[in-house]
């Protein structure tokens, strides 16, 4: 399943990325994200991995991130891999005014196991859920 998201940020795109790129400001715009742990290398560069631990619903989800592409101010992308799922996802920070920032996710999932079963059923809520972060995002930034 492929799909994009954008939102439109009343910040310049360096402040945007600035936020984006801390990854002690995770949980200020990703309901449920418990912890962020670095495994490997430093966190957004590229081969660097981390754990990511949420509670969603009161279910528990690891995530391991891989950072594939470090390439700012545009582009800054990875993959996330947690039980019956694979994703891959781009983000891609488009410059629309000095004090605008266009922030398009492309995102891919590839299902596995039980998930493959079920991943026809939750079409919606992959691209729902997606564009709910990217909006959390875009508020806590412009709050910022």
């Amino acid at each position: 399943m492929r799909y994009a998201c954008e939102v439109v940020i009343d910040l310049p795109r360096e402040r945007v990325i600035e936020l984006f790129d801390d990854p002690d400001n995770l949980a200020k715009w990703q309901p449920g994200l418990k912890s962020f742990e670095p495994l490997r290398g430093e966190p957004g560069r590229p081969g660097a991995k981390s754990r990511l631990l949420y509670n969603q619903g009161g279910r528990k989800l690891e995530m391991i991130e891989t950072v594939s592409v470090r390439d700012l101010p545009d582009e800054l992308s990875g993959t996330y891999e947690a039980t019956g799922v694979m994703n891959w996802v781009n983000n891609h920070f488009v410059e629309i005014s000095p004090k605008k920032t266009r922030w398009v996710v492309e995102t891919e999932f590839r299902f596995s196991g039980l998930m493959r079963l079920m991943a026809p059923f939750m079409r919606g809520a992959f691209p729902k859920q997606t564009q709910q972060l990217t909006q959390g995002f875009k508020d806590f930034a412009e709050a910022s």
